[in-house]
């Protein structure tokens, strides 16, 4: 099935006018947005879509406070919106919804949408490195950085994390009904997957957890690289958001990452530069902890520059 990968993620939340704040200046475009909710979208228009708990037309809660109401997968044809709807009507209701878009839940009780993609094609250039030896080199007088920028743009949204109670039968589910395949596992937490449609190293990472702590651990956007990522994380801090975990570079999918507190009562991350797998990529198994979780971890601290007194015994604390 040519499931492309996530379109839109919705959430039901209590104070829309500071989620709102929170995705502009993380640097999501908002898109008619009202005191009732409205579209975050990144570049590509795939984006966060927030209502007001009280919306009647929002799916139900699957509880545990967790404030994230449906995942919509964009797909890349009607043809795939039929074998979806087939497939997925032999055990479970499916709904046909005004928009031609459908919407059912996946074995874990997410509620889990899929439309034909309106994703936009991008023809941005990502960071490239001066690197020796290398054929790939940035233009002379090309600037790596300028901090003059305005708002930094998120270009595309790439992963959500999900905590369920049985990882082998949510697996099973988005393997064998939808077409996913596991590119990378970590041993007795869950899977790395990935649709199809995408050679992204991953869409959904499934950990395994207690029912009490079923919902969402993070979801994230693809920034244009590993300094366009840092450079709006450290300006994200200076906006008073508080970071989790990161900056760093993960092993698995290889991506850089930053995540962050959030108000939709999950983690939200910042990313740059995942690998891209196709089926000849054969997964990897590993034990689930800090060495295997990230190859490099770094410290953020406040802008600093040496001068008279600076110490000559390297101790810069």
């Amino acid at each position: 099935m040519k499931i492309v990968g996530l379109e839109t993620i919705v959430f039901g939340v209590e104070d829309v006018a500071s989620c709102a704040t929170f995705l502009t200046d993380y640097g999501l475009f908002p898109v008619d947005v009202t005191e009732s909710g409205g579209r975050f979208e990144a570049l590509d228009g795939t984006a966060v879509v927030l209502a007001h708990v009280s919306d009647k037309s929002l799916p139900a809660s699957i509880g545990n406070g967790c404030m994230m109401r449906k995942t919509v997968m964009g797909v890349a044809d009607v043809a795939t919106i039929e074998a979806i709807t087939e497939e997925l009507s032999k055990d479970r209701e499916v709904r046909q919804l005004a928009d031609g878009s459908i919407e059912s839940t996946d074995d874990s009780g997410f509620v889990i949408g899929f439309q034909v993609t309106t994703r936009k094609e991008l023809n941005l250039a990502g960071e490239i490195s001066n690197v020796p030896g290398s054929p790939f080199q940035r233009p002379v007088n090309h600037l790596a950085v300028n901090d003059e920028i305005g708002q930094i743009r998120p270009r595309s949204l790439s992963h959500i994390v999900y905590f369920v109670p049985d990882p082998v039968k949510a697996e099973a589910f988005y393997v064998e009904r939808l077409g996913f395949r596991c590119t990378d596992r970590f041993e007795g937490t869950g899977p790395f997957l990935q649709p199809a449609g995408t050679l992204d190293h991953h869409t959904h990472f499934l950990i395994g957890a207690p029912p009490f702590m079923k919902g969402v651990e993070h979801f994230t956007f693809h920034f244009g690289g590993p300094t366009e990522m840092i450079q709006n994380g450290s300006r994200f801090i200076e906006k008073g958001y508080q970071a989790f975990w990161g900056p760093g570079r993960h092993i698995f999918g290889s991506n850089w990452f930053w995540y962050f507190n959030s108000p939709f009562g999950c983690h939200i991350e910042m990313d740059a530069d995942m690998d891209l797998h196709d089926a000849n990529w054969e997964p990897r198994v590993a034990a689930s902890n800090a060495d295997t979780s990230q190859t490099f971890l770094l410290r953020y601290r406040d802008k600093w520059a040496p001068g008279k007194d600076t110490p000559h015994n390297g101790d810069y604390e």
